[in-house]
């Protein structure tokens, strides 16, 4: 077997260069899983071994019980060289290549003739000796050649050596191929096919199935079609049996004994017992197995050479493990038909009377043809809320496979569909739902298929497409399914507010409306609520808006039992960040996701994530923000939701553009790629965060143009929401730029919104825009200012609390009164230290060198030394504040101030302020 392009072997690589360059003789042997590319590193030596003579050799299967076999063919070109070894030497060499044998006595003998030989052959130039897959050919060669191995230092030959696994290998140097990492991975994928790459989530797709495995990469990239390598149809589940990797673990399998090949099938079937366990698929149910071994006559013992090559580790009690993820998949995959009907067999009558109904009727279904209507509902009837998503998709397709009635066919396979899309797996949904394609859009599980394609579209693909699928999958499941249909209205209104139309917010809602009913349970209530309360959002009708969102907040938190879904709380989650309760907006995020991830509802994660970080946003918790857009990145990408994905870029990109981080924020927005269409919520988080550059670097024009272009108030289109939260940095730069008319005009809609809440930061907010609009130096900006830094919450948000203070402590020196500025800006600057935003801390320091403050960067070793509470202490000591002052601004005793500042003056090894100021710049 052998991998024709070379990558992610750059240490191998050079190390093999090493041990030729070098003129001592030196051994190598390099071992992996089949498909790690060890033939093609020995290749690569080949290639480099320019001025060594090669001697080269493969251990073969079918020479296995020759004695020698392998060093007769290794040693065959130089075996006219045996004349000049000792007469006892030649004798015992002669023999074994000749397929007597060797005694054990005469072992170390032999190595030397071996050796002697190979001295008379570097006579001519030294020598490059390699034998690939040592374990496969007789096991003499094998033990001979390590024996060699370790006694070559004094010759000018280089031995390398490749082998499934080191084991009986001891004091040989050897390294083992580790999987690629994925950036190799998706190098090696593109290199396989002539044209461009595929799309970015099919090279995901592809890496997470072929664990880094090089021959599985190369093997699937042969094999996919074209509508798979661009990513119109679905992908594959495991590499080709009949591939490279397939034809090496049937190799490795043939050599097994047939009692080992059965019991190693068996072990590969085996689920884990625990559904807790389900993510554990590389490790067989010990009880299961037990059982079904012993009915097959066999035990764990019969797994021993299994172990012995690798293929699997042998745990206590009777437990058994893959350690390679791919070997699991193989031995099933390269299993005969009636092999795998067999052991399905023996695997559910182990099962019988244990409780594990879902697992037996899986087994029995793998083992079954045609339709059988019993077992299909046997299968259907033992999917439980608890069980595993993609064990659950996979019964109902099997059951809908063994159903005799279409309609019921019809209705688990899109059942099925929903729990593979749940799974985070939506190639698989797209597979099974076309065989509903026949299902009218009007009937029930016609609905609940458009509904489902509905989703995948806003999620997955184009959400303007998404809005037809969701109103019609609404209006047939109005009548049948209101739950569903409830959930329909919702995605349809998300799908609206991504594309920027939203004027066609007003359809949803009137249809919201339509469907709602006195009596309605909670659930339904938040979710008829919550749209009614958006619409009066987007049309600005806060007086109404207000107290339909609160209510939505109230109801999400009471939510009970069965009512309490990740779905129902990221609605009442958005709603309380249009209302501004945004620790409220927080707790229901964070309750969506931990039950999505409890419920394995991976498809509903990356929105809940999305919510939980602006919340933290508005909270002021940028770092938890951040870390939460890169967790709703990861689980977006892998569950194939690239326009989900790319409101996490988005989000990511501002988040870095607010701590100045231009080569962070400018490569998320490069990363958008074709996500961020214009009028899209992607494109106008990439905007936002651009503005934001462009206001840390005074381009306040370019600011405002970018700002004041994401959304068209009067007109319904554009991003209104995000330009919203966006105002305060729109009035910013349009204030600077001298364009007062149009920060006006912005401020206007946001007032009303931030009027309607009852929230200090949005309102503090307001009033740093008014205070920016007034006339500079007046008393109504001063009037503002003040009125902004009383409404600022202390415990939350102090980013913005920072530069309101920086703005107007700029504000004051511009109207010279130096003295009251320099307060603000001390303040600004040791708050945007405390939070790493350097570039706004620089600016801090600029005005108040202005201010006529001597002021310098701090020194890193004195910040590393001090905690955050002990920084900001000294920071105010150093600014000139009195011990008494310091306690007031932290809400401190005096005696906790006087406290810090001695263990303050311990770590910095100093003893007066004046040091304090020297220390800190």
């Amino acid at each position: 077997m052998q991998i024709s392009v070379l990558r992610g072997r750059q240490a191998e690589c050079r190390e093999i260069r090493s041990l030729l360059a070098a003129p001592a003789g030196k051994a190598l042997l390099l071992h992996g899983e089949p498909g790690s590319g060890r033939s093609t590193l020995l290749a690569y030596a080949h290639r480099h071994g320019r001025g060594r003579r090669l001697l080269a050799a493969t251990g073969l299967p079918d020479e296995a019980m020759l004695p020698y076999a392998g060093l007769q063919r290794l040693l065959d070109p130089v075996l006219d060289g045996t004349g000049a070894l000792p007469e006892r030497q030649r004798q015992v060499l002669r023999r074994a290549v000749a397929g007597e044998g060797c005694r054990d006595q005469d072992q170390l003998l032999l190595s030397h003739a071996v050796l002697g030989l190979l001295a008379e052959a570097a006579h001519d130039g030294p020598l490059l000796c390699t034998m690939d897959d040592l374990d496969v050919g007789d096991a003499p060669t094998a033990r001979l050649l390590t024996l060699v191995a370790r006694r070559l230092p004094q010759l000018p030959v280089v031995l390398l050596l490749t082998a499934g696994s080191d084991s009986g290998a001891d004091a040989i140097p050897a390294r083992r191929l580790l999987p690629l990492d994925e950036p190799d991975s998706h190098a090696l994928l593109a290199a396989c096919r002539p044209g461009p790459p595929p799309p970015g989530p099919v090279l995901a797709g592809l890496s997470a199935l072929a664990a880094g495995n090089p021959q599985a990469l190369v093997d699937l990239a042969d094999s996919l079609t074209h509508g798979q390598w661009h990513g119109v149809e679905p992908l594959p589940t495991t590499p080709p049996a009949d591939g490279g990797l397939g034809r090496a673990y049937r190799g490795v399998l043939s050599r097994l004994p047939g009692e080992t090949r059965r019991a190693l099938l068996l072990a590969a079937l085996a689920a884990p017992a625990d559904p807790e366990l389900a993510d554990q698929a590389d490790v067989a149910d010990p009880v299961t197995l037990g059982r079904a071994l012993r009915a097959a006559g066999d035990g764990l013992a019969a797994l021993a050479p299994a172990e012995a090559v690798g293929l699997i580790r042998l745990t206590a009690p009777g437990g058994v493990a893959f350690p390679r993820s791919l070997a699991r998949a193989m031995v099933e995959a390269t299993a005969s038909v009636t092999a795998r009907r067999d052991a399905h067999l023996l695997l559910a009558a182990a099962l019988d009377g244990t409780g594990a109904r879902l697992r037996r009727a899986l087994h029995l279904a793998a083992a079954t043809d045609g339709p059988a209507p019993a077992l299909a509902t046997e299968l259907a009837d033992a999917v439980g809320d608890r069980a595993d998503r993609s064990t659950a998709a996979t019964a109902l397709a099997r059951a809908a496979e063994l159903s005799d009635d279409p309609v019921l066919a019809a209705s688990r396979q899109v059942a099925a569909a929903r729990y593979a899309w749940q799974a985070g797996d939506p190639g698989r949904a797209r597979v099974l739902l076309p065989r509903v394609a026949d299902v009218p859009v009007t009937s029930p599980t016609g609905g609940l298929a458009e509904l489902l394609r509905g989703e995948m579209r806003l999620r997955c693909g184009s959400a303007p497409a998404a809005l037809p699928s969701l109103l019609a999958a609404a209006s047939a499941l109005a009548e049948v399914d209101p739950e569903s249909a409830l959930v329909a209205l919702v995605r349809a209104g998300e799908a609206v507010c991504f594309c920027g139309d939203q004027y066609r917010y007003a359809e949803v809602a009137r249809r919201m409306a339509a469907l709602r009913r006195d009596g309605d349970p909670p659930w339904a209530d938040l979710l008829t609520t919550l749209v009614a309360g958006v619409a009066a959002t987007l049309r600005g009708d806060h007086t109404h808006a207000g107290p339909l969102l609160r209510r939505a907040v109230v109801l999400g938190g009471r939510l009970t039992s069965a009512a309490v879904t990740p779905t129902a709380l990221t609605g009442a989650a958005v709603a309380g960040l249009l209302v501004a309760v945004d620790a409220a907006a927080y707790r229901l995020a964070d309750r969506a996701v931990e039950l999505a991830a409890d419920r394995g509802e991976v498809s509903l994660l990356p929105r809940a994530l999305e919510l939980r970080a602006m919340s933290e946003y508005w909270l002021g918790r940028h770092e938890a923000a951040t870390q939460s857009c890169r967790e709703g990145l990861r689980v977006a990408r892998a569950a194939g939701q690239h326009t989900t994905a790319g409101v996490h870029l988005g989000l990511l990109a501002v988040l870095a553009a607010v701590r100045s981080d231009h080569d962070a924020s400018l490569g998320h927005v490069a990363e958008l790629g074709d996500v961020a269409v214009p009028g899209s919520r992607p494109h106008a988080l990439a905007e936002w965060a651009l503005a934001l550059l462009d206001l840390v670097d005074a381009r306040y024009a370019d600011a405002a143009d970018r700002l004041a272009a994401l959304a068209r108030p009067g007109t319904g289109r554009g991003q209104v929401l995000v330009q919203v939260m966006a105002t305060p940095h729109l009035v910013e730069a349009a204030a600077h730029d001298g364009r007062h008319a149009r920060a006006r005009a912005a401020l206007t809609v946001f007032d009303r919104w931030a009027g309607s809440t009852a929230s200090p930061l949005r309102r503090a907010l307001s009033a740093r825009c008014h205070a920016l609009l007034a006339p500079r130096g007046s008393a109504e900006a001063e009037r503002y200012f003040r009125a902004a830094l009383s409404l600022h919450p202390c415990d939350a948000a102090t980013f913005e609390r920072a530069r309101t203070e920086l703005l107007f402590g700029r504000e004051l020196r511009h109207a010279r009164r130096p003295r009251e500025a320099r307060g603000h800006l001390h303040r600004a600057r040791q708050t945007f230290i405390l939070l790493g935003a350097e570039a706004w801390a620089r600016q801090s320091t600029v005005e108040l060198r202005a201010a006529g403050e001597s002021v310098g960067t701090p020194d890193p070793d004195a910040v590393r030394l001090l905690t955050g509470q002990q920084l900001r202490v000294a920071h105010l000591v150093a600014s000139g504040a009195t011990n008494q002052e310091v306690a007031r601004q932290m809400f401190l005793s005096t005696r906790t101030v006087d406290h810090h500042l001695r263990n303050i003056y311990h770590r910095l090894g100093i003893r007066s302020r004046t040091e304090l100021v020297r220390a800190l710049g």
